[in-house]
């Protein structure tokens, strides 16, 4: 059973450990306490809990596609033809390569939100090992 502290779930999450802590105060996400006291939160549960986020934030409209990645335009650079915009999604860079003519018309520029939908037959996928927590000192 993989299970994460809170600190590591908030960066998994992209928020803050003080929000997931609430999140767990309020009894919208469960959380264990290990043998040091530490609360741990399931992988299976997290996993869970973040299906049901991501339902409620598809609610506003409707669409197949199913990844959403909310954030600020960091860069917008554009010639006569195509335009690249630049979003940081929490800890994601996203960048979309789109006509100058749908920048223009979205009005997209730097310092506002956006979001990213994406939409793809290929997706890579890779596995990446939960992050180590410092150890504690023995004295």
């Amino acid at each position: 059973m993989t299970t994460f502290r809170i600190g590591e779930a908030a960066d998994l999450l992209g928020v803050s450990a003080d929000t997931v802590r609430r999140w767990v105060d309020a009894g919208r996400l469960t959380a264990l306490r290990d043998e040091h006291g530490h609360r741990q939160i399931d992988g299976a549960e997290l996993a869970a809990f973040v299906r049901g986020q991501a339902r409620e934030a598809e609610l506003g409209g409707e669409s197949s596609a199913r990844n959403r990645l909310r954030g600020i335009v960091t860069a917008v650079v554009k010639d006569t033809v195509m335009a690249q915009v630049d979003i940081q999604a929490g800890p994601f860079r996203v960048v979309s390569l789109m006509s100058r003519e749908a920048a223009d018309e979205l009005d997209l520029r730097v310092g506002c939100v956006a979001v990213a939908v994406i939409k793809s037959t290929t997706v890579v996928v890779e596995r990446s090992a939960p992050a180590v927590a410092p150890r504690g000192r023995t004295s």
